[in-house]
């Protein structure tokens, strides 16, 4: 019996979604376990938003530092070491709300090991995956997000309430720890390297990065010094600020949702995660969902030509950005779980059906520079984070303040009105300024 040989490329696109599904346990996992603790220890809303917002700090620093790093020495390398970085760490520091400073650190440090991931997992991606498998292969592995996040509101709840706050950490630190071996054990770097005829089958459109700092020619002809990376023309080209605003506003969303969720189910819905079941985990798995529905039926209509990359681009952006909107600006409305379950689902969904859009933009307009450009549009997504888990505890402290219940509607309509208008107003952004055309060679 012939055995049948699975590509390598699929091994590697699968370890990359299981990659971002653990980042993301872990992300939803401090927010829930954080959440319990502070609540018991009687710290405020606006020192929650503070704490629970630190990580994009971090994670802003290494973003642009990352593309370059994974640009020069491989993704592959620098996806590994953040995964020892971060799971290290969270084995290693106590959760303690009463320590702030050292809640502090561990968030910070925690943050700038994780801003590595994604710009490193775009440059392995623009290496390893042809340009007709792009648009699902992104979706798959940025859905791990989403499926990650499902798993940790459906599981760690529980975990938290038998066996404490602390456990949490201790479980992520497993799973990163677990990943960091299988990736060790099963990725390598593109048959370019080795075999540059293997560029025929649609591998690595763009030069290559290998040891010393140089490139390899397509053709497996002479070997090259590196190109010089056109900073200026990226931070003035007007399809990647289309990439950053959309960027931006998608992270919003989802870190405040993400971040403040379990609250508005505990205060704004008098709730607890435990009495909700599986249902607080429908969000994150409509994401998951969505996502890979937007990466077939963009590679769908760009395979078959139906529609252009850049239509492809902007039609699924507009779509999944203007139904998110509505979604969101009508989550306080509804006073029931079942009611903010769907409003929830439906706007991650949707948002999460645009990454079809403005996600895979990066390998459309600069393949070779795929990490980097990453890289600044992830930050944008990360200063979203600051800004937007900071401000809800702000403005939430700011009703009490003004003797506003947390448990009535008026209290968190602003925390979603403001990603409701960023929606509307990235959408049309995306509509005018993106192109699914290279623009940097």
């Amino acid at each position: 019996m012939k055995k049948i040989k699975f590509p390598k490329r699929y091994v590697i696109v699968i370890l990359t979604f299981v990659s971002t599904c653990v980042c993301y346990v872990e992300r939803v996992g401090f927010s829930i376990a954080y959440t319990v603790a502070a609540d018991a220890a009687g710290v405020n809303q606006s020192t929650k938003g503070t704490i629970l917002s630190t990580f994009y700090y971090g994670y802003a620093c290494s973003q642009i530092p990352g593309g370059w790093i994974a640009q020069r020495v491989g993704g592959r390398h620098v996806l590994l070491l953040s995964f020892v970085l971060w799971s290290l760490t969270c084995a290693l520091f106590p959760l303690d709300p009463n320590r702030v400073y050292i809640m502090v650190m561990a968030r910070l440090f925690v943050g700038v090991a994780q801003g590595f991931i994604f710009p490193s997992i775009h440059t392995v991606l623009a290496q390893w995956v042809p340009a007709n498998e792009r648009s699902r292969s992104v979706s798959l592995t940025t859905s791990g997000m989403y499926l990650g996040a499902a798993a940790g509101m459906l599981v760690l709840p529980s975990l938290v309430k038998f066996n404490g706050p602390e456990s949490v950490f201790l479980a992520e630190a497993a799973l990163g720890a677990f990943w960091s071996l299988l990736w060790f054990k099963y990725a390598s770097d593109p048959p370019s390297f080795d075999h540059p005829k293997a560029t025929t089958a649609g591998f690595a459109e763009s030069l290559l990065p290998i040891k010393g700092g140089k490139l390899k020619a397509e053709n497996g002809g002479s070997v090259v010094r590196a190109a010089k990376i056109p900073w200026k023309r990226i931070f003035f080209s007007l399809p990647v600020w289309a990439i950053v605003v959309n960027n931006f506003t998608f992270h919003y969303a989802l870190y405040v949702l993400m971040n403040w969720l379990p609250t508005y189910f505990e205060l704004g819905l008098q709730l607890t995660l435990q009495e909700m079941g599986s249902s607080k985990m429908l969000p994150y798995l409509n994401m998951f969902i969505f996502s890979n529905i937007g990466g077939v039926v963009a590679d769908h209509l760009i395979t078959t030509r139906t529609l252009s990359v850049t239509n492809t681009r902007k039609v699924l952006n507009t779509i999944g950005f203007l139904v998110a909107s509505f979604a969101l600006m009508a989550l306080p409305i509804f006073r029931t779980s079942g009611g903010a379950i769907f409003c929830s689902s439906l706007a991650l969904g949707f948002l999460a059906l645009g990454r079809a859009g403005f996600a895979v933009n990066h390998m459309d307009i600069a393949p070779r520079y795929a990490g980097i450009v990453m890289g600044v549009s992830n930050t944008a997504g990360t200063l979203a984070g600051i800004v937007g888990v900071d401000l809800t505890g702000q403005l939430l402290e700011a009703a009490k303040t003004a003797n506003m219940d947390l448990s009535s509607p008026g209290s968190w309509r602003l925390v979603f009105l403001i990603p409701g208008y960023l929606c509307i107003f990235s959408s049309l952004v995306f509509l005018l300024f993106s192109t699914g055309e290279k623009i940097f060679d």
